[in-house]
């Protein structure tokens, strides 16, 4: 199974529903760094990604991007092959 890192927050609906995705792809374990209980890591999101909100989701080492991203690359059909 692939290595996912999701970058969150609480009371986030978006990565909640992220979450709710992987989790009916099969996936077990999710690595979350919350950027509200850690605010440095933030400033880390942001310079990984480029990008100011959450989620933002990497498998393995590739950076999917948020929510829409990830939904987007299921219904292309190319979630499935990166979880494997």
């Amino acid at each position: 199974m692939a290595n996912i890192v999701m970058y969150t927050s609480a009371y986030c609906p978006y990565c909640a529903n992220a979450e709710r995705l992987l989790q009916s792809k099969g996936v077990t374990e999710i690595n979350k760094i919350r950027i509200d209980v850690e605010p440095e890591k933030r400033e880390e999101m942001m310079q990984r990604t480029g990008r100011r909100t959450v989620p933002q989701i990497y498998i393995d080492d590739k950076h999917i991007g948020g929510f829409d991203d990830l939904r987007a690359l299921d219904l292309a059909g190319g979630l499935d092959p990166l979880l494997a």
